[in-house]
């Protein structure tokens, strides 16, 4: 059946990462969403999201389609409910739609989740789910989602031999071809250790699981991995790095603390840029969310940075735990900015610019052109619509 994942309000409450992707683009573990979705059902899969994305992330529908919730993470179980549904079943968790069979017509409406919520049989799904409904989800199931992505994709296979020069300790680690790791420490005891194709683990890192690398991403000498981490595609990485995801394409390749955070696609972290990730009076900690216009609990102790697509640290910057960083910020200078650092924004603590569009363009062109990948006019009209909704969070000029 053609397979189509949904965006509902958690594109909203997931800002700013979700600005530049849909739900379902967003990793966790190892894998994105989408790319888990593609494994258990062994199919290609569509986009139903934000009209301003699906230029860059299509939408097909078909006669008959199954519509699948694009913050949900599958499971065995999940995947097999999904599976059994019959046209205009709906599947639940508590009032949360998960999946449902729909027609073509439907998508005709104005919104097709509106109206999921309106009609139909409904079923309850009882089992347990990682659901990704907020920034801090990201980091906090990533556990969970590691382990889960490297029994999925490591099953059945082979990993590659790793040398004698390295220090292992455990026998949860998973090598792909081509990758280069040379007297590392890698303790796989607790959680697993996964290192991808073409990836680089330089001397003298130490690395406590669970740990993903992906294709072409290195870890730089010294560096110090714990918690459940995840570094994209084309991610450099050194210092102190604990339980966070970094998407894909971005740096933080020198000393300095990052913790219980996200970070998008193209960012750079300056030498020295250290987060905080845990309240001196140890209180659970309030970050912004786009969805409520406010700060909210995240009902976290330990909570960092938030950090969308294409935005730069200077070096020696300071972010205060629970800090929301949007789209193309540059952060520079002394003393912890605002919590909320609002879509092209340029300056720190003393006070912000606007990062004007036509700048922004020119150093995201530059950034990608080194990995040999093209801004396209798609890109500039989403990073436009960008600019143009995230106003009115600039009130300087």
């Amino acid at each position: 059946m053609n397979t189509i994942l949904f965006d509902d309000h958690a594109h909203v409450s997931l800002l700013p990462l979700t600005f530049t992707r849909p739900v379902s683009e967003i990793r966790i573990g190892i894998l994105t969403i989408t790319q888990k979705w593609e494994h258990h059902l062994n199919t290609k899969v569509s986009w139903f999201t934000q009209p301003y994305l699906a230029k860059k992330y299509r939408f097909s529908a078909e006669n008959e389609n199954l519509l699948i919730n694009g913050s949900v993470c599958p499971t065995p179980a999940l995947t097999e409910k999904i599976q059994s549904l019959k046209s205009g079943e709906i599947l639940k968790k508590d009032e949360k739609v998960l999946a449902a069979v729909v027609s073509q017509s439907e998508f005709e409406a104005e919104s097709v989740v509106k109206s999921l919520r309106l009609s139909g049989d409904s079923i309850q799904f009882s089992g347990e789910l990682d659901i990704i409904e907020h920034p801090w989800d990201i980091y906090s199931q990533n556990h969970s989602q590691l382990v889960a992505d490297f029994e999925l994709i490591t099953k059945g296979r082979e990993s590659q031999q790793l040398s004698s020069t390295n220090t292992i300790i455990g026998d949860k680690i998973f090598v792909e071809k081509g990758a280069k790791v040379e007297a590392a420490v890698l303790n796989a005891s607790d959680a697993p250790v996964y290192i991808g194709q073409n990836a680089e683990i330089m001397e003298g890192a130490t690395v406590r699981g669970g740990l993903a690398m992906l294709e072409n991403s290195v870890l730089k000498m010294g560096a110090k991995i714990y918690g459940a981490t995840t570094l994209g595609p084309h991610v450099k990485v050194g210092g102190e790095v604990n339980n966070c995801v970094i998407f894909g394409y971005s740096n933080k390749g020198h000393d300095g603390f990052l913790g219980n955070s996200v970070i998008g696609e193209w960012c750079n972290l300056g030498a020295d840029t250290n987060n905080s990730n845990l309240k001196n009076n140890y209180g659970i900690v309030k970050a912004w969310s786009y969805l409520e216009e406010d700060f909210i609990s995240t009902g976290k102790q330990f909570c960092g940075l938030i950090m969308g697509d294409h935005s730069k640290s200077g070096i020696n910057t300071m972010f205060n735990t629970g800090t929301v960083v949007g789209v193309s910020a540059n952060i520079f200078g002394s003393d912890f900015p605002s919590k909320l650092i609002p879509s092209y924004s340029w300056g720190g603590a003393k006070g912000f610019d606007t990062f004007m569009l036509e700048k922004s363009f020119e150093v995201a062109q530059r950034m990608m052109e080194r990995r040999g990948i093209e801004l396209t006019d798609i890109d500039k009209a989403i990073l436009s619509e960008i600019y143009e909704r995230t106003d009115q969070y600039r009130s300087y000029s």
